[in-house]
C-alpha cells in the first residue's frame, strides 16, 4: 500500500502559501476527485491498489476532462477501468462540458436580451475561457422542449371571452438573403380572470392564410367561449377571426384608429381632433358614447369631410365595446395591453437583429412570453370573475348592458351624468 507523503495540514498551507493557484478551484477539484476515486472503488469491489478477494475490476489509469464551473475551468482525471467504463453522470453529463448551473445563467442572459459578446464577457469573469457565438446558440436550444410544451399545451381555461391578437415584424435569414417575417400572438382572459398567452407562431406575411392557419391551430387546441376580438385593422385579420371564429365580435383597437384618423386631417387640427374623438370613449354608458359619437361627427363634418365618413364607417367597429359591461371598457378597447408585451420582446430581439432563422425567433420570443405567462398566473386578476359573466350575459341577452353598468357602478355613473 501506498502512503501519502504529504498530509491535508500540510497540502492545505501549501496551497494557501501558493500565489499562483487558486485555492477554491484546486479544492473543487480536489474533492470531486476523491468522491470520483470512492465511486470508481465501489465498482471495482475494493479500494484502489489494495488486494482484496472481492475485487471484480481494476484501475485502468485517468482520462483528462475539462469541467466549466462558477469557480473556473477545472482539468478533472476521471478514473478508467480495465472493464467497462465508468463515468460520473451525477457531476456531468456525456459530450457536454457545461456545468448544469453555468448552462441556466447562460440561457438566462440569452432570454434577458444580453448580446453574444457580453455573455463572453461574463463567462471569463467567472473564469472561464469563454464563449463562442456556437456555443451560445447550442446552451439556448436547451429552451426549445419548454417554449414547445408551451405553444402546444392545452386551452382548456376558457371560456375565453376575451381575447388580443397583434403580431411584429422581425428579420431572419432565409435561402441566404435577410427577409421580413410575421410573429403573430395571440393573448387572452381566461375563466379565472387571470391574462394567459394563447399562442404565438411565425409565419411570411401578415396575410388571410397565415392569421387563419394562426387561429385555427389556437381553436384545435381548445380556444372557446370568444365574445370579442381586438386587434387592428389588417383584411386578412379580419378575414380569420369571421372565418374561424363565428360569433364573437370585432373590436378595432380605438389607438390604431386614431392614429389613422389623423392621417386625414391637416398636421395643425391634430390635437383638436384627438381631443374630440377621445371624448367619445370618456362616456360613462353606451347610450352616451353612441350619442356623443353623433356629436363629434356633425361638429367635423364642415372641415373634415374624409376624416368624418372615416369616422362613421368604423362606428360599429370602434365601438364594439359598448356592447359589454363598462367596468371592462378600460381593458378590451384597445391592444395596448398586448403593446407592453411588445415592447418587452423588442428590447430582447433588437440585440439579436438578425435571426439565423424562425426557429430562433421561436425560441427567444417563446422563452419571454412563457415568462410572462408565469407571472400572469400568479399576479392579481385582470378582470374579475363577475364582469366576465355579466360580459358573457350581456352578449347571450339575459340583461341590457346599461343595466349591468348601473349595478356595477352605480356612484360612479350618477357622479358622471350629473
Amino acid at each position: 500500500m501506498v502512503k501519502d507523503r504529504v498530509d491535508s495540514l500540510r497540502w492545505l498551507r501549501k496551497r494557501i502559501e501558493d500565489a499562483d493557484t487558486d485555492l477554491l478551484r484546486e479544492m473543487v477539484k480536489a474533492v470531486t476527485e476523491v468522491l470520483m476515486s470512492a465511486e470508481a472503488s465501489a465498482v471495482c469491489g475494493a479500494p484502489y491498489r489494495q488486494p482484496s478477494v472481492e475485487r471484480v475490476n481494476r484501475r485502468n489509469g485517468y482520462r483528462e476532462r475539462r469541467w466549466d464551473t462558477r469557480v473556473g475551468t477545472i482539468d478533472l482525471a476521471i478514473p478508467k477501468l480495465r472493464k467497462g467504463s465508468y463515468f460520473p453522470d451525477w457531476l456531468l453529463e456525456p459530450r457536454r462540458r457545461a456545468e448544469r448551473a453555468l448552462m441556466q445563467v447562460v440561457t438566462e442572459c440569452y432570454v434577458r436580451g444580453v448580446s453574444t459578446r457580453r455573455v463572453d464577457g461574463l463567462v471569463r469573469t467567472l473564469g472561464l475561457e469563454g464563449m463562442s457565438k456556437s456555443q451560445v446558440s447550442q446552451l439556448a436550444k436547451e429552451l426549445d422542449p419548454v417554449v414547445e410544451s408551451f405553444r402546444n399545451r392545452p386551452l382548456d381555461e376558457g371560456p375565453y371571452t376575451f381575447i388580443w391578437l397583434d403580431a411584429m415584424t422581425q428579420r431572419c435569414r432565409e435561402g441566404g438573403r435577410v427577409v421580413n417575417v410575421v410573429t403573430a400572438i395571440a393573448t387572452g382572459v381566461n375563466s379565472d380572470g387571470h391574462r394567459e398567452i394563447l399562442g404565438i407562431d411565425v409565419f411570411t406575411s401578415e396575410d388571410e392564410a397565415g392569421w387563419t392557419a394562426f387561429v385555427r391551430g389556437l381553436v384545435a387546441r381548445g380556444l372557446s367561449g370568444v365574445k370579442l376580438v381586438t386587434s387592428d385593422a389588417h383584411s386578412g385579420l379580419k378575414a380569420a377571426i369571421a372565418a374561424e371564429l363565428a360569433g364573437c365580435s370585432w373590436q378595432r383597437c380605438r389607438t390604431h384608429f386614431m392614429r389613422n384618423l389623423l392621417t386625414k386631417v391637416p398636421k395643425s387640427a391634430a390635437g383638436l381632433v384627438a381631443t374630440l374623438v377621445r371624448s367619445i370613449f370618456a362616456q360613462p354608458t353606451s347610450k352616451e358614447v353612441w350619442a356623443q359619437h353623433e356629436r363629434v361627427a356633425d361638429e367635423l363634418e364642415r372641415r373634415f369631410p374624409t376624416a368624418v365618413e372615416m369616422l362613421r364607417e368604423a362606428a360599429e367597429d370602434v365601438l364594439a365595446f359598448t356592447t359589454f359591461p363598462q367596468s371592462v371598457w378600460r381593458q378590451i378597447w384597445s391592444n395596448n395591453p398586448q403593446e407592453r408585451v411588445n415592447r418587452e420582446i423588442r428590447r430582447r430581439s433588437d440585440v439579436v437583429g438578425i435571426f439565423p432563422n424562425r426557429e430562433a425567433i421561436i425560441r427567444l420570443v417563446g422563452a419571454v412570453l412563457a415568462e410572462y405567462n408565469d407571472e400572469w398566473m400568479i399576479t392579481r386578476r385582470y378582470m374579475s370573475v363577475g364582469a366576465l359573466e355579466q360580459a358573457q350575459a350581456a352578449v347571450r341577452g339575459d340583461s341590457h348592458p346599461a343595466e349591468l353598468e348601473t349595478e356595477e357602478e352605480p356612484a360612479l355613473v350618477k357622479q358622471l351624468a350629473a
